[in-house]
């Protein structure tokens, strides 16, 4: 019992973190809550469900901090990424995937592992012994929630995140909109062709905010403060911090032309992107929203192609809640007052998919050390996987505390050897060339 690694919560970081202890011999146990105690954005009981975008976001591991992040995944023998090369969507230059595909792959490959089984019961108190990550993201339970909030003398922090409409593909007037990937981005026809955008003009747009402004909205309950993550603000918080915002956001009509009238200039775009593998669904890239549902179908139809969409799902904002990682995780991300738990995902304060499997990836290593009585550090901060790691367990500071994409910001500067006094592009194939030769190393140094 002791040698086993029990794992609560079967989203990216806890899927993660079952296949890389138990790809190195380590029994594993995932317990996993869904499908008998549900959640509100969680429509099925697979593992590792996508409930907001269905997107990895830029896969360029040259120019880009999240790109390399994936890089340093799939060189560390990822699940998470293996599945969504799987299963891409033509996306541009980002890493979309069939969120259905993927998370049933997810589910059957852990399913089927002989070192991995899943329980399907809720876990509603930290265990006293054994070894243990808690991997419950966003959405942990109330129970536990209030387990944890006992165990660390404070009140966990928290933020409200906000998910996107999907719409039926054969709902949308494609005599209004037209497929283009923004400046035609890709390596292929479909890369090239990857988006759904419909066009609007000046007039349209101003309606279209000014509906936005006055739909019905979520009200929250009496004691709740909305802070949310700004990169996953609701389209109404960004409307309400000025009209033009939308237009130099998620509508912004930059690197497209209109392939029915080519010379016309769109005065606001709205993109989708596919979100499945047969085309038949396309999420609105970038429309979280807090307002009500039929306020939804009102305010999205007023978008030009749109105006006889069937929506496969109305868009959402729920409660998230994360640690005050700084001050209650090591560098190990061992929770300071209960050594034997390790904490990884969302719930440490990284945000989006990548970084809470990198999280798992990392807490599963580092958990499969602890048994086997070694001793591994993290990543070296030089590295994507470091570097964010570095953030959440000290380098943040603790009283301003916030959920964080990886980005280089988070990087120790490079030296002038490396591009720190050239241009962007070359500062940043600094950094991506710095942190692979530092994996590398770091994987090279475990048994």
């Amino acid at each position: 019992m002791s040698e086993t690694l029990h794992i609560v919560g079967g989203g990216m970081a806890g899927s993660e973190a079952a296949w890389q202890a138990a790809e190195r011999g380590i029994s594993v146990v995932i317990h996993e809550m869904r499908p008998k105690v549900g959640t509100f954005a969680h429509q099925t009981g697979n593992l590792a469900e996508m409930v907001c975008s269905n997107s990895f976001r830029s896969d360029d591991d040259e120019q880009n901090a999240v790109g390399l992040l994936h890089w340093e995944m799939r060189a560390a023998g990822g699940l998470i990424m293996a599945t969504a090369d799987a299963h891409a969507l033509p996306a541009g230059g980002a890493l979309a995937v069939d969120r259905e595909a993927f998370a049933r792959t997810v589910t059957e490959r852990l399913r089927a592992h002989p070192m991995i089984s899943v329980s399907e019961e809720e876990v509603t108190a930290l265990p006293s012994t054994g070894h243990w990550i808690i991997a419950t993201g966003p959405l942990t339970s109330g129970t536990l929630a209030e387990a944890i909030r006992a165990e660390t003398g404070t009140e966990a922090l928290a933020f409200f995140d906000a998910i996107a409409p999907i719409v039926h593909a054969e709902t949308v007037d494609m005599s209004v909109a037209w497929r283009q990937s923004r400046y035609d981005k890709g390596e292929t026809e479909e890369e090239r062709t990857a988006y759904l955008n419909c066009p609007m003009t000046k007039a349209e747009y101003e309606a279209f905010i000014d509906a936005l402004l006055a739909a019905d909205k979520t009200v929250f309950h009496e004691g709740e403060t909305a802070g949310y993550f700004d990169g996953c603000l609701p389209i109404e918080v960004m409307a309400e911090r000025g009209r033009e915002t939308l237009r130099f956001g998620p509508m912004k009509p930059i690197g497209l032309t209109n392939a029915h009238r080519p010379t016309d200039k769109a005065y606001a775009v709205v993109q989708l992107r596919r979100d499945n593998a047969l085309g038949t669904l396309y999420n609105i890239v970038g429309f979280q929203t807090k307002m009500k549902y039929g306020a939804q179908v009102d305010v999205f139809r007023m978008i030009p192609g749109l105006q006889d969409a069937s929506f496969a799902r109305l868009g959402g904002i729920h409660r998230n809640t994360f640690l005050n990682s700084p001050r209650l995780l090591d560098a190990q991300l061992r929770l300071r007052s209960r050594p034997h738990l390790r904490f990884a995902g969302q719930i440490t304060g990284v945000e989006g998919y990548v970084e809470s499997a990198a999280m798992g990836l990392l807490a599963g290593r580092l958990a499969v050390a602890t048994i086997r009585g070694q001793q591994l550090d993290a990543p070296p901060p030089e590295t994507a996987m470091g570097a964010l790691v570095h953030h959440i367990t000290g380098g943040a500071d603790a009283k301003t505390f916030q959920p964080m994409n990886v980005n280089f910001g988070l990087f120790p500067p490079l030296d002038a050897a490396r591009g720190g006094r050239k241009g962007r592009k070359d500062r940043y194939k600094g950094y991506t060339d710095r942190a692979k030769m530092a994996f590398k190393e770091w994987l090279a140094g475990q048994s």
